[in-house]
């Protein structure tokens, strides 16, 4: 399993070079990358990786929030479609074999049965061209009021019946409700990716912290992704922060999700 962090937790200052040379002085080996629809940043960034010798692994998709696929509103849907295909071609161009999306945002104006069908109908149109670049298009549940639980995101995600469409979990945000263990059971082989994150849920604290400060219960998680085979990615997606912070998400990551002293 490649120990990485989401881009955004490097210093914005910093140029890409630099960005990417303190993420592989610190300890990591890839890089979830956001969208980037400006060619020559995007050139920036593959460059910058290479010479640092870090793979950007993935990209974090951007307009899915804002521009929900689940929308009644065509220009809205186009909006997300569009923003997933520029993630698409980043990824390519990177080298990245997948694009994290969220599918559907359930709201006061969208219904839980609608945020399904639509958003299904939308992602399968963009399944031809994940499979031309050779790109996975993976889900991810967040708190969306949608798939909430491991049995309904592995339907959500079977009914697709393509290869090009799999699960990425996120290990911090089920623990308000339910028990990340439990999910990669479910979820097995359909995981592609994996985000790392800890929450804190009980009477002396409430919110996120950091890895192994929170409720989740990483011996189980080690234990149940050596269950289900997992080798993928695990990347850090926590608030940014300096080098010796980094250094110090790097070797919990070590302790509580590699088993290394």
């Amino acid at each position: 399993m490649k120990k990485g962090l989401v881009y955004t937790m490097l210093p914005s200052e910093l140029s890409h070079a630099d960005r990417c040379k303190m993420a592989r002085d610190t300890g990591f080996e890839v890089v979830q990358a956001p969208t980037t629809p400006d060619e020559h940043a995007a050139e920036d960034i593959k460059n910058a990786a290479g010479k640092a010798n870090l793979i950007v692994d993935s990209v974090m998709n951007l307009d899915h929030w804002q521009y929900p696929l689940s929308s009644s509103d065509p220009a809205v849907v186009e909006k997300s479609l569009a923003g997933m295909r520029t993630s698409l071609h980043n990824a390519k161009l990177w080298g990245a074999d997948a694009v994290l999306l969220v599918p559907a945002v359930v709201n006061p104006q969208t219904s839980y049965r609608d945020a399904w069908t639509r958003s299904q109908s939308q992602i399968r149109t963009l399944i031809p061209l994940a499979a031309e670049l050779e790109v996975l298009i993976a889900i991810e549940e967040v708190w969306n009021r949608f798939l909430l639980s491991p049995i309904e995101m592995d339907k959500y995600i079977r009914e697709f019946e393509s290869p090009w469409i799999k699960a990425w979990f996120d290990v911090g945000n089920v623990l308000l409700y339910g028990y990340p263990q439990d999910w990669i059971r479910t979820l097995g082989k359909n995981i592609c990716k994996l985000h790392v994150k800890d929450f804190k849920r009980k009477e002396d604290g409430y919110g996120w912290v950091n890895l192994g400060d929170g409720d989740a219960d990483w011996p189980e998680v080690r234990k149940a992704l050596a269950e289900i085979g997992y080798s993928g990615s695990l990347i850090a997606e926590l608030k940014g922060g300096g080098e010796a912070y980094l250094r110090d998400v790097s070797r919990r990551m070590d302790r509580l999700l590699l088993g290394r002293a």
